[in-house]
């Protein structure tokens, strides 16, 4: 996907920051995360010792696990909240591109396209969705339409 989809946003995608705070404490180790969107099951992972447990703040709440060093790179710590919990503000930027019906058809899928997420589970792209590589462009993930739309904007250049 990553090999497939970096020439194309290179060329076509938009650079965009997320705007949105987000909560976030520490995991525990074996703690299971199911990530729900607004449009249901998006993934799935069980933390590892490091981990962070983040929670944006859209309508869905949706929660998913990142690796400590990831986690220092993209937030900054804003206020505690208790019980762990801290409010953080995102940093840094991305690249990203709103998937089209002919893009998935350009990869053999008709509605929706499974691929591996960087943290080794399936996840599911769909016409609509976007598709969101980091300026390092070491991965690439899937956010659902509803979720990209509340958390980020684009960077005016």
């Amino acid at each position: 996907m990553l090999t497939h989809f970096l020439p194309i946003m290179e060329s076509a995608g938009k650079r965009f920051k997320k705007r949105s705070l987000v909560r976030a404490k520490k995991a525990e180790p074996g703690l299971h995360v199911i990530t729900m969107t607004s449009d249901g099951f998006e993934t799935q992972n069980t933390a590892e010792k490091g981990d962070w447990l983040v929670e944006n703040q859209t309508s869905a709440k949706e929660r998913y696990l990142v690796k400590a060093e990831t986690f220092e790179k993209k937030y900054t710590l804003m206020d505690s909240l208790g019980n762990g919990w801290g409010c953080y503000r995102p940093k840094g930027e991305v690249y990203a591109l709103e998937v089209t019906k002919a893009e998935l058809e350009k990869l053999g899928a008709k509605d929706s396209l499974e691929f591996q997420a960087p943290w080794k589970e399936t996840i599911i792209v769909k016409s609509g969705d976007f598709l969101v590589i980091p300026l390092e462009k070491n991965e690439i993930y899937r956010i659902a339409r509803k979720e990209f739309t509340q958390t980020y904007e684009q960077i005016k250049e």
